[in-house]
């Protein structure tokens, strides 16, 4: 597959598609794991771009072009695995009770694959024609650029690497001793305010940490805006309201599962569809761009510039047109001999159609919030609801309401199913822009990098579905029949399964939706006015998610969040603010890594030995010392990584 593009260095080549195979293997099972412990993944183009540097430097031959294609192949495992959102809901509502491996794993990739090809023309409208900052993608650009141009003993490569290793041990390390039980991972306190109930809870968890540093200070403030809004107010109000001789506890999560999840739900869905009527107008100009240039090379010759190739549109449309057969195919598969058999021609033959503009329309919001405010922040499950409730609505309008209970079950099932199709078009041209902005600007071939993140799809659906089967065997998902106190939260597949429940049985809960809606507004609105003020903005999403996401899982991301934004202050004060802020990304990167990939590994230990906590040496009696060690060692190891990465840059710069 060597490949020497116009400027004359490698590019699209084998031990490029290989090595980003390999990096792609390794994360999307860390991202699995992290994504259904806490609900969000983690972007992996700048640790791919560092590994893929430290490796390809060893062949006198490679190029920063090579380096760009093992990232575009790498960051699959960013996004793709985002698709743990809505597949494991099957498991959940009780469908499935595994992963089939073909079918999950077609599912993924043909998802995958079209969200490629839509986000195609997408790069003009999106990449070229606007001024979004692509932090990622910009980022990446900036590891790749830097390290071309100190090939000859690349230190900053060499120390990024370190620094990825080192937080990933210690990360890793952490892990590993809170489940001896010696330390709690999790604190939680819950307790009457008036009548009704409210709690306080957080996850000693170093990825969170990691992720709170990523996603920045103005989206931290906006989650603690929407744990103020979800716990603060909702729950007390609303639990104060049901009459009920609950504890305090139980009175609190049951508001908060059964009504703030979906308030939640509607400040996220009016937020993506109002990012949708902002972008439409770039997307057709972006379209009618991409077409004029197709003619004017068929009709005139015209040879476009290198970084002006995209994948010609004519492949396009074929590759779409043979996906969609396929997916036809497993649709069929899906519902022979379900209650919706059938039904099978035309609800199929309405599905293809809505994956298709269902798709387009998530591929461009996607691709947008990607683009401003980067593909870890990217409102993915809050765009998987709002496709989740349009599948059930297209059941509702070509079969009608279930009249039996197999009958409402198949169609909760099938619209979970075509949702997860419609997500992996959505997790990729999130991904796939913040790609083709970093190979803009290096200088890289657009249809090579296209072609390259196909490959990453196919790496990614290769591995999700045993790690997911690993994960569901080991921990089981929270609400499913016989998952025990390690269980998997799953929080974005349980919230989109009961969505589809809710549309589908006619008991959705409109009330709280509207009123997320009415909120959704109001933080648009809010948003907007702070940006015309110059002041610091709060992502409606972000709120969203502060009032969905537990509060545990909330509170560690704020710590990490603040943080960041003290350490970013200090690294814009030094010599080499760009050089020291990298190094801090790579620092959280790499503490999200080193828990992740542990816990993918401690799955297999559960499995293997037969036991929900292995590695425990002690019992609850010893939780009270726990709790106290456990709050020191993490926040004394927060305090010594982040001073170990500024002493480190310190002793870079001043050499």
């Amino acid at each position: 597959m060597t490949n020497h593009s116009d400027h004359g260095l490698p590019e699209l080549t084998l031990r490029a598609i290989l090595l980003g195979g390999l990096i792609t293997l390794a994360f999307t099972a860390a991202n699995v794991y992290l994504g259904l412990k806490v609900g969000l993944t983690f972007a992996t183009s700048i640790p791919a771009a560092v590994i893929s540097m430290a490796v390809l430097r060893l062949f006198k031959s490679s190029s920063i072009f090579e380096n760009n294609i093992v990232q575009t192949v790498a960051s699959a495992a960013g996004t793709l695995s985002a698709i743990i959102f809505v597949l494991p809901g099957l498991v959940i509502v009780g469908w499935w009770q595994g992963f089939p491996y073909w079918m999950t794993m077609a599912a993924t990739g043909l998802g995958g694959i079209l969200g490629v090809m839509f986000s195609v023309p997408l790069r003009r409208a999106l990449v070229i024609n606007t001024d979004l900052p692509y932090p990622e993608g910009r980022a990446a650009a900036e590891v790749l650029l830097v390290g071309d141009q100190a090939r000859d003993g690349n230190e900053e490569s060499r120390q990024g690497l370190i620094a990825i290793t080192v937080n990933s041990i210690a990360s890793a390390a952490f892990f590993a001793l809170s489940q001896t039980r010696l330390l709690v991972d999790e604190a939680a306190v819950y307790f009457r305010v008036g009548a009704g109930s409210t709690g306080l809870s957080a996850s000693l968890s170093l990825a969170l940490v990691g992720v709170g540093h990523l996603v920045g200070i103005s989206v931290g403030i906006a989650m603690v805006v929407g744990l103020i809004i979800g716990w603060g107010i909702l729950v007390p109000i609303l639990s104060g309201m049901a009459v009920t001789t609950d504890s305090a506890r139980h009175a609190a999560l049951a508001v908060f599962r059964g009504d703030v999840r979906f308030f939640g739900a509607g400040v996220i869905g009016v937020a993506a569809l109002w990012t949708f009527s902002r972008i439409l107008g770039p997307i057709v100009a972006g379209l009618r761009s991409a077409m004029a240039a197709s003619r004017a090379r068929a009709v005139h010759g015209h040879v476009l510039p290198l970084v002006e190739r995209d994948l010609p549109i004519k492949i396009v449309g074929s590759v779409v047109a043979a996906v969609l057969g396929l997916i036809a195919l497993l649709l069929w598969q899906f519902i022979a001999g379900s209650a919706l058999a059938g039904h099978a021609p035309i609800l199929i033959t309405a599905t293809l159609v809505y994956v298709l503009v269902a798709g387009v329309v998530i591929a461009s919001i996607c691709g947008y919030m990607a683009g401003l405010i980067g593909a870890s922040n990217s409102p993915i499950s809050g765009v998987g609801m709002l496709a989740v409730v349009a599948a059930a609505l297209m059941l509702l309008a070509v079969i009608g309401r279930g009249t039996d209970s197999g009958q409402y079950s198949a169609m909760v099932a099938y619209a979970l199913f075509a949702t997860g199709i419609v997500f992996g078009i959505a997790t990729i041209s999130n991904d796939n822009l913040q790609d083709l902005k970093t190979g803009q600007l290096v200088g890289a071939t657009p249809w090579r990098q296209q072609v390259a993140l196909v490959f990453g799809v196919i790496f990614g659906a290769l591995i999700i579905p045993p790690v997911l089967g690993l994960l569901n065997t080991a921990y089981g998902f929270a609400g499913t029949p016989g998952s025990g106190p390690n269980a998997l939260a799953a929080p974005q597949a349980a919230l989109i399964a009961a969505l589809a429940q809710g549309v589908l049985g006619g008991h959705l809960n409109l009330r709280m939706i509207e009123y997320g809606a009415l909120v959704g507004a109001l933080a648009i609105a809010v948003d907007a006015m702070l940006g015309r003020a110059g002041r610091m903005r709060l992502p409606p999403l972000a709120i969203g998610f502060g009032i969905y996401l537990p509060m545990s899982l909330t509170l560690p991301m704020v710590v990490g969040a603040v943080t960041g934004y003290f350490y970013d202050r200090w690294a814009d004060r030094t010599a080499r603010p760009a050089f020291a802020r990298r190094m801090g990304t790579l620092m959280a990167t790499g503490i999200i890594v080193g828990e992740s990939l542990f816990g993918v590994l401690y799955a297999g230990i559960v499995v293997v030995s037969g036991k929900n906590a292995p590695f425990a040496l002690v019992g609850d009696g010893f939780s009270t010392f726990a709790l106290i060690g456990g709050a020191v060692i993490f926040f004394g190891l927060i305090g010594l990584l982040y001073r170990r990465t500024m002493t480190g840059v310190s002793r870079q710069i001043s050499r």
